[in-house]
């Protein structure tokens, strides 16, 4: 199933099954949010990061500032 099937039920028995019992008022919300995040992560899985350092390679207050007094 994928997230765009998710329906309010469905999303109420994958909350259930993880632990998180909801009540019914809020089936529809966290279907909807859902899919929401699901599109955002499916636009982010189709950036090309080839060129991007990893993370370690990054240093904070590394570089000094770049404008004169």
């Amino acid at each position: 199933m994928s997230a765009d099937e998710l329906t309010p039920p469905d999303a109420a028995r994958w909350a259930a099954r993880a632990g998180l019992p909801l009540e019914d008022a809020r089936h529809a919300a966290v279907a909807a949010t859902a899919q929401h995040i699901h599109s955002v992560i499916s636009v982010l899985r189709g950036l090309d990061f080839g060129d991007t350092p990893p993370a370690f390679a990054y240093r904070a207050g590394g570089a000094g500032p770049d404008a004169a007094l």
